[in-house]
């Protein structure tokens, strides 16, 4: 008989990589004023610290000093760590002003080294991110206002970590959200009907209940009545907000509104924050709370302020204020559409705006 023999033993090792990233967005108020001031010279932001090390963002509005860069404008990603060197990959984007998302205009393929010595390099970047005709005819500048985000990836420590083999079962990513999507997209088993502006929604009693502690108290509370149970009345709210509302319930996110634009997608985040407001929707309000406080420009600021203050927005009314306070353009404001409703909807907000600017000037 064959000795009998063991399965032979087997050791794998792996080499992890640890990363620190982090954001920066560089917001260039009066643009127009920095044009002209030659080639190779730059404005810098704020320090800010990704992975152990300081960090700034140079903007050419004239290019840098390369040939490349005639007719663009040149960014770059500066170490400012000092005596030091770390590598990093990085990602330039800018923010459209009308929908407040973000779109990579530039990104690092490769990792770089930066050394901050006194002879090497502490700046890597795009000589040629983008035509400065291109730019000023986009939605990446409105108001004379530019922003830029810097995506900065820093690499840190390399671990090799010897691990045994194990056999692995592939498990499938989380569907819970997509399943109760579905399921109010069937509507198989709703136990509760809404009728609002003559069209019909259906929903699930337990789900509304969980979601929000207005629908609680109006479908298993003292106030859900004898009558009508099964059925609800909404005339105060456009069908297709409430739909929205019924997407956040269940997947805990906004719908898609790309087909909207922006002043149709400004307008539905309003109406949201209102229907999250009336049905105790914390998250959702916080939300639309933080999309608005994104958008905020001359035009807006004042009807933002106004809606803020009426629904009790705290962080939304206190970044308009400081919007207002902080704007040369306080003319623009005051002829703007909206500060007649907010000098007739919402008096006493003026005294926040005149206490917050006395206190800001003496410190």
């Amino acid at each position: 008989m064959a000795p009998s023999q063991r399965p032979a033993k087997r050791t794998e090792s792996t080499c992890t990589t640890e990363t620190e990233r982090g954001t920066h967005a560089f917001r260039i108020v009066g643009y127009s004023l920095q044009k002209g001031i030659g080639r190779g010279k730059f404005i810098r932001s704020a320090n800010f610290a990704v992975g152990s090390y300081d960090w700034a963002i140079r903007f050419y509005p004239d290019g840098d000093d390369s040939e490349v860069s005639e007719g663009y404008v040149s960014v770059y990603l500066e170490l400012r760590s000092k005596d030091t060197e770390a590598r990093a990959l990085f990602d330039f984007m800018l923010v459209d002003q009308d929908t407040g998302m973000s779109k990579s205009i530039s990104s690092a393929r490769t990792v770089y080294l930066f050394r901050s010595g006194a002879s090497d390099k502490p700046s890597w970047g795009f000589p040629n991110f983008m035509k400065r005709i291109e730019l000023e005819a986009s939605q990446y500048l409105q108001q004379d206002c530019l922003v830029i985000d810097c995506d900065v990836t820093v690499i840190k420590e390399t671990q090799v970590v010897e691990t045994t083999t194990t056999i692995e079962i592939q498990v499938p990513p989380p569907d819970l959200l997509d399943g109760l999507g579905k399921l109010l997209e069937s509507e198989e088993v709703a136990d509760v009907a809404f009728t609002v502006k003559g069209e019909a929604f259906h929903a699930h009693k337990v789900m509304l209940a969980v979601r929000s502690p207005v629908f609680k108290a109006r479908l298993y509370g003292p106030m859900r009545g004898d009558k009508g149970r099964g059925h609800i009345n909404v005339d105060d709210m456009e069908p297709y907000v409430f739909k929205a509302l019924l997407h956040f319930i269940y997947k805990d996110s906004l719908p898609a509104m790309d087909e909207l634009d922006g002043d149709e997608n400004g307008e539905m985040v309003k109406h949201l924050l209102v229907a999250a407001d009336r049905y105790g929707l914390e998250r959702l309000k916080l939300i639309c709370e933080s999309i608005l406080c994104k958008r905020l420009d001359v035009d807006s600021v004042a009807a933002t302020l106004a809606l803020a203050d009426q629904y009790h927005c705290n962080k939304l009314k206190d970044a308009c204020i400081d919007f207002v306070n902080s704007s040369s353009r306080m003319d623009d404001v005051v002829s703007s559409q909206g500060y007649a409703h907010l000098k007739r909807a919402c008096p006493t907000v003026f005294m926040d705006i005149f206490e917050k600017a006395a206190k800001s000037r003496k410190i």
